[in-house]
């Protein structure tokens, strides 16, 4: 018996585990058949970029410039920033998902839809509004950090069949981390578990740094996450767990009869009952 339920149990969560791999797997066809429908709308994504450029100056917002300058006189700073992009984002989000599933499932699911809410909402704005980033749109004066000093995640513009480049509002960086920063501090108590916005704060300003998308994409992405958070239902608060090892019975004295009492010196072991095994 107890190996038909270990059976049934292994074959749910190899299941359950399809499931999740199906769903990146659809997230990531989409994102590739995205690639191809702004294939030629090159022009209009780069006039959109100069559009948002002169956006930020109206709303007054730090110039891109300002961030990215100081830093292209250190090139080991831009390595690092680069090295972030490219190496943190994708690992991050899936370790956190995994240790999620293991230990907090309910957490797990609340993040995964999230994820999966953001991503489908920005592919539909990828193809609706091609936005090029500030690295491509000359009006900007950023540098492409990562075809300069490297590692660079992107190819030729032209002839990249991997990645949207055209894709910058909303930054999908930004998003993934903050959604993973929530769902950590969820999980966490005391004070340190503030130090988990570290992560999306580091990767607004690396984003930023290296050419890759403007202020506003960061904005439009935390927007949407708060949107989808919070009409997302809460998770349960997990239930607490009994140690393990056997349980013991609790002894429990019977209820006094009326009009007889008990001599103290004489033991009572004929008056005790034995409640079933439980939590008590």
């Amino acid at each position: 018996m107890d190996v038909t339920r270990t059976a049934h149990a292994r074959l749910a969560a190899w299941q359950r585990a399809a499931r999740e791999l199906a769903l990146v797997a659809v997230l990531f066809l989409a994102y590739k058949a995205g690639r191809q429908v702004v294939a030629g709308h090159a022009e209009v994504a780069l006039a959109n970029g100069e559009w948002v450029w002169r956006l930020e100056r109206l709303l007054r917002l730090p110039d891109e410039t300002l961030v990215q300058g100081p830093l292209l006189a250190h090139d080991l700073l831009v390595r690092v920033a680069n090295s972030y992009y490219a190496y943190v984002h994708f690992p991050a989000t899936v370790l956190c998902l995994v240790w999620l599933w293991l230990r907090r499932p309910a957490h797990y699911v609340r993040l995964r839809r999230a994820l999966a809410a953001l991503t489908a909402v920005a592919l539909v704005l990828h193809v609706c509004v091609p936005l090029a980033p500030p690295r491509l749109t000359a009006l900007t004066g950023l540098v492409d950090t990562g075809t300069r000093f490297g590692p660079s995640v992107y190819g030729p513009p032209d002839t990249d069949q991997l990645s949207n480049q055209y894709a910058a509002m909303p930054s999908l960086h930004v998003g993934w981390a903050l959604a993973i920063a929530v769902a950590l501090m969820a999980v966490t108590t005391g004070r340190r578990r503030w130090l988990w916005l570290l992560h999306p704060l580091v990767t607004a300003l690396v984003v930023v740094v290296t050419g890759n998308h403007y202020w506003l994409d960061g904005v439009v992405a935390v927007v949407l996450l708060v949107v989808i958070l919070a009409v997302l239902p809460t998770p349960a608060p997990d239930l607490p767990t009994l140690p393990p090892g056997p349980r013991r019975p609790h002894v429990v004295p019977a209820p006094r009869r009326a009009g007889r009492r008990r001599n103290p010196k004489v033991p009572a072991a004929a008056d005790v009952r034995l409640r079933p095994p439980g939590r008590g």
